[in-house]
């Protein structure tokens, strides 16, 4: 459903409180001179500190212990860990974002289509939290589902790109899994519509 970010990007993300105040000067009645790279470093801090991204939700073989057969996909919310099962004890691990408190959900779904750069339309129960939002929008760089979209079932959720990776890692959705675009390309060339998904 996008979430968090779709919050962010139509919401009022500038910052309140971060106008640079001079400091007081006392050997001189000018103000003091600054040099061009000062004033770039200070327009740099004007805008939203964003945390770096985890190298703990990385890409990567990890070994895997778990009932699930090979080619299955399990979702392990409370780690903010999606897994597609290999065999031979392995799986390939990827970082996610989660549904924030009250979005989130467990169950099991099938992939039940794929999209490359998919439109996104906010569901009615999202447009009466944010009015504001648009009715629809063109699949795209700037589109909060991202790269890619594996829709769950009949359901309203996906698993989805985000051109948010420092999103990565937290709750942060409407109940939507998302991941980085690099990684949402990746595992979507991996898996195929009816895909077992496993969300605990």
């Amino acid at each position: 459903m996008g979430g968090g970010f779709i919050e962010f990007l139509f919401g009022d993300g500038q910052n309140q409180g971060g106008r640079y105040r001079q400091q007081p000067y006392y050997q001189s009645q000018r103000p003091p001179q600054m040099d061009p790279q000062q004033v770039m470093r200070q327009q740099d801090m004007s805008e939203p500190a964003r945390p770096a991204f985890d190298p703990k939700y990385e890409k990567q073989i990890v070994d895997y212990s778990g009932k699930e057969s090979p080619g299955t996909i399990v979702v392990d919310t409370s780690n903010k860990f999606l897994y597609l099962v290999q065999g031979n004890g392995k799986a390939m691990r990827y970082g996610i974002g989660v549904g924030r408190p009250g979005f989130t959900w467990s169950g099991i779904k099938q992939i039940s289509a794929k999209k490359e750069w998919p439109d996104w339309t906010p569901p009615s129960e999202m447009l009466v939290r944010r009015p504001d939002l648009p009715r629809h929008m063109e699949g795209g760089p700037q589109n909060p589902l991202g790269a890619r979209a594996m829709y769950l079932g009949s359901s309203l959720y996906r698993i989805h790109g985000s051109n948010e990776p420092w999103t990565i890692g937290t709750n942060v959705s409407s109940g939507c899994i998302r991941m980085r675009n690099e990684d949402v390309i990746d595992l979507y060339g991996r898996v195929n519509v009816g895909t077992k998904v496993v969300v605990i």
